[in-house]
């Protein structure tokens, strides 16, 4: 399975070694390009960008957001969902609050995500 995740802190950056190991593909993202650079020779397809990032994947994609709760995981999720089409998924793998992410989820139903 090919994913992409966004988020490469602790959390992001571990799950995306085990999903290599696991013989997944994986795209990723971090505002912090070292981030990025640190996971490509575990096999990792580097992008630079948020639009990099959905470019690299193949349709249906399937895009992780492991980023902070609160006003980061919806602007990473606002940016998104300007870039996914009908049939995507976007996966809150974060710790917000289950009616953030409930909210979250009715806005991108509304848009076939």
């Amino acid at each position: 399975m090919q994913l992409g995740m966004v988020g490469l802190g602790k959390m992001g950056a571990n799950m995306t070694t085990r999903l290599l190991r696991g013989g997944h593909a994986m795209v990723v993202f971090d505002r912090d390009p070292a981030a990025v650079d640190s996971l490509l020779d575990d096999g990792a397809t580097g992008a630079a960008s948020l639009e990099l990032l959905i470019a690299a994947l193949a349709v249906p994609r399937a895009v992780w957001v492991m980023v902070p709760s609160g006003d980061a995981t919806d602007s990473t999720i606002a940016s998104l969902s300007a870039l996914l089409a009908t049939g995507d998924t976007i996966i809150d793998g974060g710790n917000s609050n289950y009616k953030d992410s409930i909210r979250r989820s009715e806005l991108l139903a509304a848009q076939g995500i």
